[in-house]
């Protein structure tokens, strides 16, 4: 029995470099479309960052909602949002933050419960402090910048800064391609999103520098070819690998999203458009950029100890 690797293509000749242009372009369409809609209409963000109560509940059966929603707003409570989650008895309730302390919070909790009758079952009740949810986008914003300069220190010293700069402008594509997602489709933005970004940053790099270490290597060996010849000479030799690896990681997910529930569905999908967008990126952004910065074979040369040949310097186009 033939294996998944024996029906993938073998020597592929593919002139990714002809179209860099065409996905330079596509991605700044969706970073445009994105950080637009991101400055009109904001991130959909969960209570871990706005603050508030947030209740989960089960109905004995399927919920009424629009009757759920006059019985907690007779209470005064302010603002409120209700929404079936992942079944039509089980639903989520997010009232803003009421004055007061934690006791303040504990009555308007007890007070909703009152309201819907003791039939209903709670699942899940939280609370967060508006301090609590500026702290937790200050320090999510912090691990991402950290995340970020971290790998571009690791991809300078591996590598040269040509290829740094390439990977983190590639990264920054992802990340900014994930949070638009969630700002388009307004899927609640909360910190296990911000977990799987920094997952995206961490899979999107390790293609990266597989990719980037077939193109060192390339680049000594073929010191008399142009630099667009040795990059897709690079890109459909690890093409195999990179289809492999995001295709089973793909799976899993796909697996992940139909049967880990409600409770973990954007976390997933987030994954999923990341580890997609992200092997985009390092075939169309991260490859392409090193043409932009003029990357030549005798910095290789130096950093490897090698004496660079006179005589073969890579074109640049």
């Amino acid at each position: 029995m033939k294996g998944i690797v024996s029906y993938l293509p073998e020597h592929t000749a593919i002139p990714f470099m002809r179209r860099r242009i065409i996905g330079f372009v596509l991605s700044a369409l969706l970073i445009v479309l994105g950080t637009g809609d991101m400055l009109l209409q904001g991130l959909n963000l969960g209570i871990d960052f706005r603050g508030g109560i947030l209740l989960e509940i089960k109905t004995p059966e399927p919920a009424d909602l629009s009757q759920m929603r006059s019985d907690i707003s007779d209470l005064g409570l302010g603002e409120i949002n209700l929404q079936e989650f992942g079944a039509d008895d089980v639903v989520l309730i997010r009232i803003q933050r009421q004055e007061g302390e934690e006791d303040a919070q504990a009555a308007a909790i007890d007070r909703v419960k009152e309201a819907l009758g003791s039939e209903i079952e709670i699942r899940r009740q939280e609370f967060v402090g508006p301090q609590v949810g500026r702290e937790l986008i200050k320090a999510g914003l912090l691990s991402i910048l950290f995340s970020l300069g971290g790998i571009m220190i690791y991809i300078w010293f591996r590598f040269e800064w040509q290829f740094a700069v390439a990977a983190v402008l590639a990264l920054l594509h992802d990340t900014i391609a994930t949070v638009a997602l969630f700002s388009l489709t307004q899927m609640e933005f909360n910190l296990s999103t911000v977990a799987a970004v920094l997952m995206i940053a961490g899979y999107s790099i390790n293609d990266t520098v597989v990719v980037f270490d077939r193109m060192r290597e390339n680049l000594r060996k073929y010191k008399r070819e142009s630099l667009i010849t040795i990059i897709d000479r690079s890109l459909n030799e690890t093409l195999t690998r990179t289809l492999l690896t995001s295709g089973t990681t793909l799976v899993a997910l796909a697996a992940l999203w139909i049967f880990g529930g409600e409770v973990i569905r954007g976390f997933t999908i987030a994954l999923i458009w990341g580890i997609a967008v992200g092997t985009y990126s390092s075939i169309f952004i991260a490859a392409p950029m090193l043409i932009f910065l003029k990357l030549r074979p005798e910095q290789l040369s130096r950093v490897s100890g090698e004496k660079a040949d006179n005589d073969g310097t890579v074109a640049q186009s």
